[in-house]
């Protein structure tokens, strides 16, 4: 993944992020079982676009279902990929499976 998508290691660093975060925050929560890499090599370019195109207004992270088991509990996630749209510690969009370009965009425009 580009430089501008974190990648938190276990719980206590997303908690981290999302507190240092100035701007909504897009959590990609992605699996490492084989369905779920599959689904989530189509998302991750998309994903990598969004923050470039989104830099400066919008922080991306990218976390592994299976290292960040708090925050998948807070915030409902149930597969991967999923995006949950984060702002000040609040979910305010939420969205499970791979999706087209223009639905995510469409997704992300709910907040944004």
């Amino acid at each position: 993944m580009a430089s501008r998508v974190h990648q938190p290691l276990e719980d206590a660093e997303f908690e981290f992020i999302l507190t240092r975060a100035q701007v909504p925050v897009l959590a990609y929560f992605h699996g490492t079982w084989p369905k779920a890499v599959a689904a989530c090599k189509e998302m991750d370019l998309l994903v990598r676009e969004v923050a470039d195109t989104y830099q400066g207004r919008l922080m991306v992270v990218r976390a592994d279902i299976a290292r960040c088991p708090g925050p998948v509990r807070r915030y409902g996630v149930t597969g991967a990929p999923s995006f949950v749209l984060i702002d000040q510690g609040e979910a305010t969009a939420t969205a499970t499976g791979p999706m087209s370009s223009a639905e995510f965009r469409e997704f992300l425009a709910t907040t944004l």
